[in-house]
């Protein structure tokens, strides 16, 4: 695994991405034509918000399989490109959450005493605090513009101070105002005309980009404290000016001014501002956390496993993520079998899920079944990021039903596959601790556990198959592991499934193939 790093991160980071068994090269001064010249050479590439991972970027990264954004926002990336080709973009929107959260109580404080202002006095000699008269937080009411990761530990942090917490959030869902003690406000204009404090904890998008502007502080109570640690654009700079000069702000702290990192925001020109450059994720432990997440996550994905934190997948807690490997597991096992088993071209795959997996997050484990369909004939990436987009390209149609009724398992996942000319169903459940299971084959009952190396033949229900099927194996040196069988009686047919120990040859197959009552052999590798 080959990993650039374009833009610093914490030596923890770095420690972790070469005990991972990694190259790692560290290169922060590269031009640009120096890293376009460059990037081929790369799987992984790691950045902060500097570099400009875009199209121009991507037609050169002929090998790079995952970008991971050492921080928050993914503004710098191109996330349409890299979808379209399988790179997988991760951030950590986790890591500085603490950080950032003491930062926006530290700038309200900072804003409300106007303690960088008295400081600078008595930096210059001057015993002075007329004119610089503060607020009391304590009685006050904040409003909270996003109850978010960062928004929700501000509210129980404000508390603290005895403030009165209202929030704005349309995304966010009743019961998570209930746990954090918050009142919900349905319109962003309530919030603005009942608050003496707004903070804003949003994303940038095309939604929220502005959203606090001239409108909104025509409606805001006189002498609002303003506070920004989120993203430059989120409240209008010009309206804030404005506000500033009209009285209704009293006073602003803000970490991420516009135009950054060129020192141009008209908020400097305003004494009861505070703004600081982007410094929300600035301390020791944001540092270290951020460098060791971005790093067992660049990782993970180079390694093909589902990732927590990646911007162009469902989003998953790390929690989730645990409880879901064993499932995302079979699911990407069922996928596999169909065209190891099969050669006709796929029109639909319906999935079902049965029983308590019907109770999780289902679409991540439907990328799961693509991802094993396809990896198999593609000679290009698949992987969770464009297994979806593969399938549409495909004109293959993807559909997925649950039900949380089940007879005789706990869980199953069940897939049929529709060709042209067929059907083809295969099903699994999981056991105790995480242990896959194939139950069903085209109506054929077992209970197998998965193997990397798998032999399934079809065959007449008659007496002598199955010991000549173990004879020729002996004589080809390949040794049985386990052997389970299923019958359908009705229609004098059977199917054995064996895990065997080595892989079995295009010569051996034909052995195989030519016994008496084999109606076809295939060999799988998982």
């Amino acid at each position: 695994m080959r990993i650039l790093v374009s833009e610093p991160i914490a030596e923890k980071g770095l420690e972790k991405l070469r005990q991972e068994g990694a190259a790692v090269d560290v290169k922060t001064t590269l031009s640009r034509q120096e890293l376009l010249e460059i990037i081929g050479q790369y799987d992984g590439l790691i950045v902060r918000s500097n570099t400009k991972v875009n199209e121009e970027l991507y037609r050169h990264a002929t090998n790079l399989k995952v970008v991971g954004r050492a921080g928050n926002g993914v503004d710098n990336i191109d996330m349409d490109g890299a979808t379209k080709r399988g790179i997988i973009v991760v951030n950590t929107p986790e890591s500085n959450i603490v950080s950032a959260a003491e930062l926006t109580v530290g700038l309200l404080i900072a804003a409300s005493r106007n303690i960088p202002q008295l400081y600078m006095r008595l930096r210059n000699k001057v015993w002075d605090r007329s004119g610089l008269k503060g607020f009391e937080l304590n009685g006050k009411t904040v409003g909270i513009i996003g109850l978010g990761r960062i928004g929700s530990l501000v509210a129980t942090r404000l508390k603290a101070f005895s403030m009165n917490i209202i929030a704005y959030d349309p995304y966010i869902s009743d019961s998570r105002f209930q746990k954090f003690g918050v009142e919900k406000k349905e319109k962003l204009e309530d919030l603005m005309r009942e608050a003496d404090v707004i903070t804003v904890h949003t994303p940038k998008t095309e939604e929220t980009y502005g959203m606090v502007g001239r409108e909104q502080f025509k409606v805001a109570k006189k002498g609002l404290i303003v506070i920004n640690c989120a993203r430059a654009g989120v409240i209008n700079e010009e309206a804030l000016a404005e506000a500033l000069e009209n009285k209704t702000v009293a006073c602003a702290g803000v970490d991420v001014p516009e135009g950054e990192p060129q020192v141009t925001t008209v908020l400097l020109n305003y004494d009861n501002v505070v703004v600081t450059p982007h410094a929300g994720a600035d301390t020791y432990e944001a540092q270290d956390n951020v460098g060791i997440t971005i790093a067992q996550e660049v990782i993970s994905a180079l390694r093909g496993e589902m990732v927590p934190n990646a911007v162009n997948l469902p989003t998953l807690h790390t929690q989730d993520l645990d409880a879901m490997k064993p499932y995302l597991k079979l699911g990407e096992t069922l996928g596999k079998m169909y065209y190891q088993l099969e050669k006709d071209a796929v029109e639909k795959v319906e999935i079902m899920y049965r029983g308590e997996v019907a109770a999780m997050d289902t679409p991540v484990i439907t990328l799961a079944v693509l991802k094993g369909l396809f990896e198999p004939v593609l000679k290009e990436r698949v992987n969770y990021v464009n297994a979806k987009l593969t399938a549409k390209s495909r004109g293959v149609v993807v559909t997925e039903t649950k039900d949380s009724t089940i007879d005789n398992y706990l869980t199953l996942i069940q897939v049929k596959i529709v060709s042209k000319n067929k059907q083809f169903t295969i099903a699994g459940t999981i056991f105790g601790k995480g242990e896959l299971r194939i139950v069903d084959i085209n109506g054929y009952e077992f209970d197998v556990n998965p193997a990397p190396y798998m032999l399934v033949a079809e065959n007449i229900d008659k007496p002598g198959v199955v010991g000549q099927m173990g004879t020729l194996l002996g004589v080809s040196k390949v040794n049985i592991a386990t052997m389970q069988l299923g019958r359908k009686s009705d229609e004098n047919r059977a199917m054995m499934v064996l895990t065997v120990d080595s892989e079995v040859s295009k010569e051996t197959l034909e052995f195989l193939a030519g016994i008496e009552g084999i109606i076809r052999a295939r060999f799988v590798k998982l």
